[in-house]
């Protein structure tokens, strides 16, 4: 992994802005590429000018909506470095946990709050009524893969995952909805527009599949 100040180029860009698993993340990208033949460099950075010059991107996210959005926000220019690499020039792009969350216009943890409006809808608490079900949704759960995408090749429905949260995106189109999950009712699991794609579940802990799903992102041509 190249070092946060590296000014080498990279092919994939994980950005550091003070609210993911970075070394976790990092790691899983790292095995999925070496395993897929894939010869790109996997860095981890919090430079705005990194993320406009790598060829994908990703955002993790831990924690809360506000806190995240405040985070990358307050990196000078991170936003709309993120815009222009990702809106503009069509990069590929993964959220994660968090991280999918904020391609949302709006995020209703502890008050509402303004996302990257990428993705029209809401992220809202998790609602279950069976007692025996807590919040948050912690531990693997099985996908229902609702659409074909790349993402997911070689990944079956009924494969478990590894969710950690309290909130869910809901778009306001349904279609957007790549894969749900059931825990009290159906959960958004992922979501997809163009070159875009986000999961709620973290594919750096989701073993076998979750790095499946890295290499497919790492071989992705939207």
């Amino acid at each position: 992994m190249s070092a946060a100040g590296d000014q080498t180029q990279a092919a994939v860009a994980i950005i550091d802005y003070g609210s993911g698993n970075l070394r976790s993340a990092a790691k899983a990208f790292e095995r999925a590429a070496r395993e897929a033949g894939y010869a790109g460099i996997i860095k981890v950075t919090g430079e705005p000018d990194a993320v406009r010059k790598a060829d994908r991107i990703v955002l993790p996210g831990v924690g809360a909506f506000a806190d995240c959005m405040a985070g990358l926000c307050a990196i000078p220019g991170m936003r709309e470095a993120l815009e222009e690499a990702v809106r503009q020039h069509a990069k590929p792009f993964l959220g994660i946990c968090v991280g999918m969350q904020l391609m949302a216009s709006l995020g209703r943890e502890h008050g509402e709050h303004q996302g990257l409006g990428w993705i029209d809808g809401e992220v809202v608490r998790l609602q279950v009524h069976d007692p025996a079900l807590k919040i948050p949704h912690m531990g693997w759960n099985a996908l229902e893969i609702l659409h074909p995408h790349p993402l997911f090749r070689g990944i079956e429905s009924g494969t478990p995952v590894y969710f950690v949260h309290s909130y869910q995106f809901i778009p306001r189109d349904g279609a957007r909805i790549l894969a749900r999950t059931q825990h009290g009712g159906a959960v958004t699991a992922a979501v997809e527009l163009d070159n875009m794609v986000g999961t709620q579940f973290h594919p750096e802990k989701s073993q076998a599949a979750g790095l499946r799903l890295i290499a497919n992102f790492l071989g992705w041509k939207p």
